[in-house]
């Protein structure tokens, strides 16, 4: 079973930026598109951005332009540096592959805090 390990989170003041890691059991994100996700308080999950198996890249589009997607193959991590934050980036961030695929059962995820 695929374990799913979210780390990085915290409080940061509107305009920080925080770098997320992923860590992934098993040598398997070369394989398939891994994604961020996150959830806000009384919303639903939601997409956030996507790196596929040859390493492109997609984003939502209220964080385009201020999230970066990334992975370490060798490392079996995925990594999402987020700048400019807003107080709507409040949410708690989770790594899976992406939905097409069949989700792995989820990790705790990553608490991010963006207030003054």
């Amino acid at each position: 079973q695929v374990q799913l390990v979210e780390s990085g989170g915290g409080l940061v003041q509107p305009g920080g930026s925080l770098n997320l890691s992923c860590a992934v059991s098993g040598s398997i994100i070369r394989i398939y598109p891994m994604a961020w996700y996150r959830q806000a308080p009384g919303k639903q999950r939601e997409l956030v951005a996507t790196i596929y198996s040859a390493g492109s890249t997609s984003y939502g589009d209220a964080v385009k332009g201020r999230f970066t997607i990334s992975k370490d193959n060798a490392k079996n991590t995925m990594y999402l540096q987020m700048n400019m934050l807003k107080p709507e980036d409040t949410a708690v961030y989770y790594c899976n592959r992406l939905g097409q695929y069949g989700y792995w059962d989820w990790g705790l995820g990553s608490q991010v805090t963006v207030s003054s």
